[in-house]
């Protein structure tokens, strides 16, 4: 069974009142909209066997945050600037190689 998307990644955008660590405090709003836009601008974002780049609720890791995983490979990674995010989709979403200094453990 294959996956829909040849790449399926999702932000964490969790916000938390209670004051503990979130995804949100990390840019990662702003991180998501720019990935979309350079998926969209290297033609890489669509349907099938393409790449989908969404926003995600908590995905319980704000502690590591911000945070995003790259689907089918369940490849977690954290981020700090669009330099960052150009490395994941450059290395991993274009040319198949996870981006080993970004990812976090399982």
């Amino acid at each position: 069974m294959s996956s829909y998307y040849q790449h399926h990644v999702f932000f964490c955008l969790n916000t938390r009142d209670d004051g503990k660590a979130c995804c949100a405090d990390h840019n990662a709003q702003a991180m998501q909209e720019y990935a979309k836009k350079r998926c969209k601008q290297l033609g890489i974002a669509g349907g099938e066997g393409r790449v989908r780049i969404n926003k995600a609720g908590c995905l319980n890791r704000c502690e590591l945050g911000p945070v995003l995983v790259v689907y089918p490979e369940a490849v977690w990674y954290t981020f700090v600037d669009e330099q960052d995010i150009d490395e994941i989709i450059d290395s991993h979403l274009v040319n198949g190689k996870p981006v080993e200094r970004l990812m976090l453990d399982r």
